[in-house]
């Protein structure tokens, strides 16, 4: 049968794309090779990216909240009729799993280039889901899915699921409203918090109960349907290294499937998106055991963010398929004619700070580099604005190899090239993941960032050292002195102490000038000695330190320094000249500050309050989670400086707290 015979063709010209960044980029450039017109959206704090840029048009839907730009449903209709879109892609992220946005857009006659509504309704909701999974023989983990919210009757049913157990929303994804309960002392306050979470995020708290599966490896299968009665997989990716129930590294095939688990595993996805008359991408998400057994979690109905590492081992355009499945061709192939080829792992990299918990981290690239040796998907360039309204993710990085041990090596590579200035990232813990034995070794499950976290966040100190050695330098040769003068010559005779405040540490150099190329620099009891030009390139310097030469790239905003070196991004400031800085405790001083620019959620004490160590005072919602801020001692509330919805900024004050004997609360806080 040929194409143009085929029933119910909806064909379209061009593609609005309700999204933003490096989803939007993704789906354009698919979109274009096809020879699609594209529309971007765009909110206020978006209107100068690259997504905005590349879109044929653009239409502003509102201020830089999602609920106020990418979740506003009539404002991205609105701005497809007045582009003349006839179709809409959602990417994947905000409203790409809503069944009321692509009710939304078949009621205004335009293609939603996704499923059904009813699709949607019925996968999105994982007690339902699990159900229909049960009733087409999909093997589900035990649990709780019951009507009944209660806290009496969640709590009793946990008891009887026996703990650990698993909190999901509902509604959830991305981790969000998520929580691990390892006791029934702990289940009420984690119940609480998970609820509030998927209120914020999805407008909706329900929760289910499951049974948590200890140390499990986290397996997805990728499937495609058409509106024929056509349905296939792509094989499986392995999503195990996970920090806060959000993936950070995966890759396909997973180490841990064999051929004969990779057949019963597709072929239970395809039963179950036939099931359910399933049209488009989607992927099922699976737990599997150390036995190998399999067990459902839920279905995403959309592209996943981790897509491209399919591509890379099947050779085919993941939203091309999508975009002919939505103009009502059947799929481009049968089951028997898909390939693998090799393996890819896929890595994101994220605005947050691994050492602090994962704090996401917001503010302006100072400058960007993508490796060129990988495919990378980005919506940066240096000046970009990471703000805290979005996912705290800002790029993948994609690597192919032959073998696993390829695609690895190829991955750490890259990432050891990759430039992130001006804003924290998680780069340095993605490469000692890609390293780290366990991983190398194919055995990492979703625990294995919990159980090897000290590892994978400790400083090699010689590397450290050597890092300050250079900053120190570099540092030196930007202050533009005249080395060759006298005064420089006799300035530099003796050894000169110099103040570095390195990645949030207080460290003293001595640092000596030999000659006019060459220093001494004295780290505690390490000294080293660093030859390189008086006046190093711009952004890159070439130096012999201890005898071994290398190229660093750097960044100088003010008196702060960015240097990469051996994979790891530092922020160094010259405090040499600076006064100094009354110490105080941050917590000691019992203020309580916003760890992070974000927006206030909810604060539970007043004034006059008696509050224990360690209570939870406020909640802050930024980049999609939520971070509670807890009493840093205990004491009686002294003042509260803000209020539900207020946007905060990283360091202000939002509690202060005295201690009992200090008397009574003050009524005047510091707001730095």
């Amino acid at each position: 049968m040929s194409l143009t015979s085929l029933p119910n063709m909806t064909p379209f010209q061009k593609v609005l794309v309700a999204n933003r960044g490096e989803i939007a980029l993704r789906v354009m450039r698919s979109a274009k090779a096809l020879g699609y017109g594209t529309v971007a959206v765009y909110s206020s704090a978006d209107a100068g990216s690259a997504h905005v840029r590349a879109a044929d048009q653009a239409v502003c839907i509102g201020d830089a909240l999602p609920s106020q730009s990418y979740l506003r449903i009539p404002a991205i209709i609105d701005a497809a009729k007045a582009t003349g879109a006839d179709a809409v892609h959602p990417g994947y992220g905000f409203l790409a799993e809503n069944e009321d946005f692509a009710q939304a857009c078949r009621d205004a006659g335009l293609v939603f280039i996704g499923p059904s509504p009813a699709a949607i309704r019925a996968m999105g909701d994982k007690a339902g889901a699990k159900a229909l999974m049960r009733a087409a023989g999909v093997p589900c983990i035990p649990g709780y899915q019951g009507d009944d919210q209660s806290e009496e009757r969640l709590a009793r049913e946990a008891a009887q699921l026996g703990y650990p157990v698993m909190i999901k929303a509902t509604a959830g994804g991305g981790g969000r409203g998520m929580r691990l309960v390892e006791s029934e002392g702990r289940f009420l306050d984690l119940l609480r918090s998970a609820q509030s979470e998927a209120r914020n995020a999805f407008g909706d708290a329900t929760v289910i109960l499951e049974r948590a599966i200890a140390q499990p490896r986290h397996v997805e299968i990728q499937v495609f349907a058409d509106r024929h009665g056509n349905a296939v997989h792509l094989g499986e990716r392995d999503c195990s290294v996970q920090r806060r129930h959000q993936k950070l590294i995966e890759e396909a095939p997973s180490p841990a499937v064999d051929a004969t688990l990779r057949a019963r595993m597709g072929a239970t996805a395809v039963a179950a998106v036939k099931a359910i008359a399933y049209e488009g991408a989607g992927t099922l998400e699976f737990l599997v055991d150390a036995k190998g057994d399999f067990f459902f979690m839920e279905m995403n109905t959309r592209l996943q963010v981790e897509h491209p590492v399919t591509e890379a081992i099947t050779g085919l355009d993941l939203v091309a398929w999508q975009l002919r499945v939505a103009a009502g061709e059947a799929l481009p192939l049968a089951q028997e004619a898909i390939t693998f080829s090799g393996h890819a792992m896929e890595v994101r990299l994220c605005a947050e700070d691994a050492r602090h918990g994962f704090m996401p981290q917001s503010g302006t690239l100072l400058r960007w580099r993508a490796p060129a040796s990988v495919r990378v998907e980005h919506a940066l360039e240096s000046g970009t604005v990471i703000s805290p309204y979005y996912d705290s993710m800002v790029a993948k990085v994609i690597a192919h190899g032959a073998t696993r041990e390829e695609a690895a090596r190829k991955l750490r590579h890259a990432l050891s090239e990759l430039v992130a200035f001006g804003v924290t990232t998680n780069q340095a813990f993605l490469l000692r993941s890609l390293s780290h034995p366990v991983f190398l070794a194919g055995g990492a499950t979703t625990a294995f960032i919990g159980a090897n976290e000290s590892e994978l966040l400790h400083t090699d100190e010689n590397s450290a050292s050597r890092a300050r050695a250079v900053a120190a330098w570099l540092l030196l040769a930007m202050t533009g002195e005249a080395p060759d003068s006298v005064a420089g010559r006799l300035a530099h005779r003796h050894a000169v102490p110099m103040k570095l405040d390195f990645d949030g540490s207080q460290r003293i150099l001595r640092v000596r000038r030999c000659a006019v190329d060459s220093h001494e620099i004295t780290d505690d009891d390490v000294r080293h000695l660093l030859h390189g030009e008086a006046r190093p390139s711009e952004g890159r310097a070439r130096f012999t330190l201890d005898g071994i030469t290398e190229t660093v790239d750097y960044a100088c905003e003010g008196h702060v320094l960015w240097l990469l070196i051996g994979g790891s991004v530092h922020r160094i400031e010259n405090r040499s000249h600076a006064p100094d800085a009354r110490d105080r405790d941050r917590g000691g001083d019992g203020r309580v500050r916003a760890s992070m620019n974000g927006r206030v959620i909810a604060v539970h004490v007043g004034v006059g309050d008696g509050v224990e160590a360690g209570q939870p005072v406020a909640v802050l919602e930024a980049m999609k989670m939520e971070h509670v801020h807890a009493a840093p001692l205990s004491g009686v509330v002294a003042a509260v400086h803000v209020s539900a919805g207020d946007q905060m900024n990283a360091g202000r004050v939002m509690v202060e707290i005295q201690p009992p004997h200090e008397g009574m609360p003050r009524t005047a806080g510091d707001m730095s």
